[in-house]
């Protein structure tokens, strides 16, 4: 049986017919390959195809979901049956309800998710592009001694949405990820690097050359690293790992964390809260981004969001659900698979780039930390103390001077916000999530 909006439209009457209050019904067929080669010779080769239904139904503030790959007249029914009846067996939630119909989407815009080229794309020439990456890293410098891969995937996938509210709606995407991992050595120390791109669109990645050359620089830069004595400086995040910031900050400006009072940002909306240099947004309409689709996991259309705009917090991130619990409006970050409730996720999740080059912020320093690497997790939401491993280079008369490693960076999120000073220029998408190189006043450095 193909699956189809017609399809889901049927599940939908059949679970209302049931006993369902209200029926929202998911498809997903994907197809993807992958290649990891080491050395030049492949070592994994792996493609599989995929499709399902998931079925959420709500009974009167009551929900369960169930899911299915059986999509046979057979497999249909029992899904049916089985979501209406655990639902009737599950507690009362007064927020557990769909969107209102004059919030879905009525509309379904191309936002450019998908490229015949990628479905094109020959498995020679993926294996291709993984050998290409690790031969331009291994080339770079004769300290790049060994290599941990090579990895080209691609994934084609088709999402289809249909609830008893009256949307119905699907698209289609495609993404490429290319990445290396090679190893540099000097003496006795070795380090590892890592570079990579995804993209939606076949032309939009970085060439082989490019990812292989740019994980080689970023192995060899790590070589010689050494702590330096615990100490209070400024601190200068590279990009990726201002990246890792936003995706701390995120854990406490989604709903979730905002209803269930585990955030430091709750009851923050219209405060400031960050530097007025400091602005972010979530968008999920930027046209071939990652984090794009034309609506989210509950049908509604996805948008802009301000999130943070000069220093002051103008919105969280919510679905419906959340929405509901903080009697707000969705901000079309309903994100969801085939089973389970709708939980809450991002778009294309960023820093708004500032004027400065990365150059110009490692120059304004004096003495500090130039961050490349965060390591492991320490970030608690409710507080905003912020605890983590980091690597990178040490900052004397505004120039690098050394690399640094095992080490740990800490404050509090809050302080660190409002520390903001500088904000850079270098600014990509490379996923969902992309930030500027930032500079921040003071935090703690633990080190000897």
């Amino acid at each position: 049986m193909t699956i189809s909006t017609d399809l889901l439209s049927d599940i939908i009457k059949q679970a209302i017919k049931r006993g369902a209050t209200d029926a929202e019904a998911i498809a997903s067929e994907t197809t993807e390959f992958s290649v990891e080669v080491r050395l030049g010779e492949i070592e994994k080769l792996q493609e599989a195809a995929s499709r399902g239904i998931g079925l959420r139904v709500l009974c009167e503030g009551r929900q369960a979901s169930c899911s299915t790959s059986d999509v046979s007249a057979e497999g249909v029914e029992e899904l049916i049956a089985n979501a209406v009846e655990m639902a009737k067996r599950t507690s009362v939630d007064e927020a557990a309800i769909l969107p209102a119909r004059e919030e879905l989407a009525t509309t379904i815009p191309d936002l450019g998710l998908f490229d015949p080229a990628i479905v094109e794309l020959a498995p020679e020439r993926k294996i291709e592009m993984a050998r290409a990456a690790e031969a331009a890293a291994r080339g770079f410098d004769p300290r790049i001694v060994n290599s941990e891969g090579g990895a080209c995937s691609t994934t084609v996938g088709r999402t289809i949405l249909v609830n008893s509210a009256g949307f119905v709606g699907e698209y289609s995407g495609t993404n490429c990820n290319l990445v290396t991992v090679p190893l540099a050595k000097e003496g006795e120390q070795m380090q590892v690097g890592y570079w990579g791109d995804t993209k939606r669109r076949l032309n939009a990645l970085d060439s082989p050359e490019t990812i292989g050359k740019e994980a080689a620089r970023r192995a060899l830069r790590k070589l010689g690293g050494r702590k330096v004595a615990t100490t209070e400086v400024p601190i200068v995040f590279e990009f990726g790992a201002t990246e890792d910031l936003l995706g701390d900050f995120f854990e406490a400006v989604e709903g979730g964390a905002i209803f269930r009072r585990s955030s430091f940002l709750v009851g923050q909306l219209g405060e400031q809260i960050a530097s007025p240099l400091l602005t972010i947004v979530d968008d999920g309409t930027l046209p071939g981004e990652i984090g794009s689709r034309p609506f989210d996991g509950e049908g509604l259309p996805t948008r802009r969001t301000v999130v943070v705009e000069n220093g002051v917090l103008k919105s969280y991130l919510l679905n419906a659900y959340t929405a509901r619990k903080l009697n707000l409006r969705s901000t079309g970050n309903a994100s969801r698979g085939l089973t389970g409730a709708p939980s809450v996720g991002i778009g294309n999740f960023f820093v708004a780039p500032g004027v400065h080059t990365p150059e110009e912020i490692i120059a304004s320093v004096s003495t500090g930390f130039y961050v490349t690497e965060m390591i492991g997790f320490g970030f608690n939401a409710v507080t905003g103390d912020y605890s983590r491993g980091a690597a990178g280079w040490w900052i004397e008369n505004g120039r690098l001077s050394f690399p640094v490693e095992e080490v740990t960076i800490a404050g509090n999120f809050k302080d660190m916000l409002k520390g903001i000073e500088m904000v850079g220029n270098d600014f990509r998408f490379r996923g969902k999530i992309a930030a500027p190189t930032i500079k921040v006043n003071r935090m703690v450095v633990s080190g000897e």
